[in-house]
């Protein structure tokens, strides 16, 4: 089935400079690009976005760190998208993360772990809409 999930590159990975081997790693595979856009969010911004997350412990540093510079959302659709993004980012934990995975690659801790991915077919609409209108997203067709 055809999903969408959002895709975040996070300031750790904007400040290293290697979006751009991310986003190829994406692409390579086979996830479709349907919008993306580099943004420096504010802690508002970011506290509403990770609200479901407001009762956990890392939810104050989560919202700082992800306010603390250039973010890149990026829309992507394919099949079963949730599940083959999710396991083509790794572990939350680098030091967990699988050989070949984007965590495994270019995170560097637990709290600074590169990339975001939506959880759930539901939260990947949800979160693409909360960066991007649905003018902003091209049908990518072959």
């Amino acid at each position: 089935m055809t999903e969408r999930t959002l895709a975040i590159i996070k300031p750790d990975a904007v400040r290293k400079n290697v979006s751009g081997e991310i986003i190829a790693m994406i692409t390579q595979a086979g996830f479709k690009i349907l919008g993306f856009k580099m943004i420096r969010i504010s802690e508002a911004q970011a506290g509403e976005f990770y609200a479901v997350h407001k009762e956990r412990p890392f939810y104050g540093e989560l919202v700082s760190f992800m306010s603390s510079g250039a973010i890149v959302p990026i829309a992507l659709e394919k099949e079963n998208a949730i599940a083959d993004y999710r396991a083509l980012i790794g572990a939350t934990d680098p030091a967990e993360a699988a050989e070949g995975t984007i965590r495994k690659a270019f995170a560097s801790s637990k709290g600074e772990n590169a990339v975001h991915g939506s959880d759930s077919a539901e939260n990947g609409r949800n979160e693409i809409a909360f960066f991007f209108s649905e003018s902003e997203l091209v049908a990518n067709q072959a």
